[in-house]
């Protein structure tokens, strides 16, 4: 299917995901789907990835504002990976956004190469802009632990009749008064929290999933993360993590048949190791019980490049968005929210999951 239209885009956060996605939208603009490695979906509803525009951006880090977005991607604090270099000249400025707690305090104690450096500018009216720009979809990439701010954009995005992509650990979406809103406007949501496409979330699920389909008894576990960008520099303040540790536990215990004991799972960032920059570790153990009740573990680690890693998922979820437009639905999207999402609004298996994104995306799954 040709399809000649844009997907117009917003971003709120150009750290190092929305660099990962901008790259993205253009490593893969000419390629045909035998070539095109690492996506989930070449095409969904006639989009492919190079059919997304971003039309408006915002942000508070003084070298991003006033930017344009091609030059802000690549700004400190942002160290993700460059896969690719030749961005066209975007004519799309960053807007100064407003801080509310998006920034952490301690934030400010870090050498401003690792940490954010807050614009004195003014911030934008983002509803105006929203509009003024065209966009249909504001996508959410703001800071873990920014409460706060996260639910100001999501009432702009409403106020301005766009559709929410939430990637960040704030429950809205799944949220039964925020879908309520939003299904009453008639403009999809999709969240909350973005899952990589293979990282320690979609990792430990399938192996809790193995564990309970071979018939072993899980008994213990921990997901330890380590990461040297500006989100695991964040989350050193643990009072910013309580929604981030219950979206990646629930994530987990979800696909069990029996709730563990709290004390028997800990899953949650452990530290910021500066040199790893964009790359995060995950350390994941699991203990249980095979046949006549005989102990096994398993000890697993992983290394990824976190931002591409979650752009991965972002990509379908931007686009499966674009359907729900298209076809009028307003509210939670549940199937692409669970299969992107590491809390949505209904927790299904992965295998579920995917089946009801393949049914979304051919019309035979309402939402």
């Amino acid at each position: 299917m040709l399809n000649l239209n844009k997907i117009k885009i917003a971003i709120v956060g150009i750290g190092n995901c929305a660099s990962s996605l901008i790259q993205g939208i253009h490593y893969y603009d000419g390629k045909n789907p035998e070539d095109a490695i690492g996506l989930m979906h070449w095409e969904i509803g006639g989009y492919k990835p190079s059919d997304i525009d971003v039309v408006a951006a915002f942000d508070v880090d003084a070298r991003k504002v006033g930017k344009t977005i091609d030059e802000a991607i690549f700004a400190k604090p942002n160290c993700t990976t460059v896969f690719q270099k030749d961005i066209p000249k975007y004519d799309v400025k960053v807007s100064m956004g407003h801080v509310l707690d998006g920034v952490a305090e301690h934030m400010s104690k870090y050498d401003d190469e690792f940490t954010f450096v807050v614009s004195d500018e003014e911030p934008v009216d983002v509803v105006e802009v929203l509009k003024e720009s065209g966009a249909e979809i504001l996508v959410n990439y703001l800071p873990v632990g920014s409460e706060e701010a996260a639910r100001y954009y999501a009432q702009c995005a409403l106020d301005a009749g766009v559709a929410y992509v939430n990637c960040m650990p704030v429950f809205i979406v799944s949220d039964d008064e925020w879908d309520a809103k939003f299904r009453e406007k008639g403009i999809p949501i999709v969240g909350d929290d973005i899952k990589a496409q293979i990282g320690a979330t979609i990792t430990h699920r399938t192996l809790a999933s193995l564990f309970m389909d071979r018939g072993v008894k899980l008994d213990k576990t921990y997901q330890i993360n380590t990461g040297g960008n500006t989100d695991f520099l964040n989350m050193l303040n643990r009072d910013r993590l309580d929604s981030k540790k219950e979206s990646k536990t629930e994530a987990v215990q979800s696909v069990l048949k029996e709730r563990m004991d709290d004390r028997d799972i800990h899953i949650g960032p452990s530290d910021y190791v500066p040199w790893q920059n964009d790359n995060k570790l995950c350390f994941l153990r699991m203990e249980g019980r095979t046949f006549g009740d005989v102990p096994m573990n398993i000890e697993l680690r992983l290394s990824v490049e976190d931002s591409p890693n979650s752009a991965g998922c972002v990509i379908d979820a931007v686009r499966c968005c674009k359907i729900g437009l298209e076809r009028g639905i307003g509210g939670q999207l549940t199937s692409i929210s669970s299969y992107t999402m590491k809390h949505p609004p209904i927790q299904y298996t992965d295998d579920e999951a995917y089946d009801n994104v393949e049914k979304f995306i051919s019309g035979d799954l309402e939402r």
